[in-house]
């Protein structure tokens, strides 16, 4: 059995929701506090591919670090996209949680359960 890793936020509600309906359903996942433990261009990479969404679609749009960076600008690479991503991990979407070679954003929190 592959071990459920949780990208989280503790100060996001929708990180905590998401690693509370983990626990209720008997799973103990690996926490990874991202904003401190930022994972590398090519884990991010690897997690967008996980959740066959683009590297553009794992962003979060609307965060100051987004706008002050012109990350909106269609000719920025994915590896561009990717180093934002590094550089400022709050653009990383949240929660996210992994299991094996399946990956899910808890937004709804409910949405991870199709994974575990």
């Amino acid at each position: 059995m592959s071990t459920i890793s949780i990208l989280h936020n503790p100060r996001c509600s929708k990180s905590r929701q998401t690693l509370s309906l983990l626990e209720e359903n008997g799973v103990k996942p690996e926490i990874v506090l991202y904003l401190e433990n930022t994972p590398s261009t090519s884990e991010l990479a690897e997690i967008a591919k996980k959740l066959s969404l683009t590297v553009r679609e794992i962003m979060r749009s609307g965060e100051d670090a987004f706008k002050e960076n012109n990350l909106k600008d269609a000719s920025l690479s994915d590896e561009q996209l990717l180093a934002a991503m590094v550089k400022f991990p709050k653009l990383i979407q949240r929660p996210i949680v992994i299991n094996g070679d399946k990956a899910a954003i808890g937004r709804p929190p409910e949405s991870v359960l199709d994974i575990i």
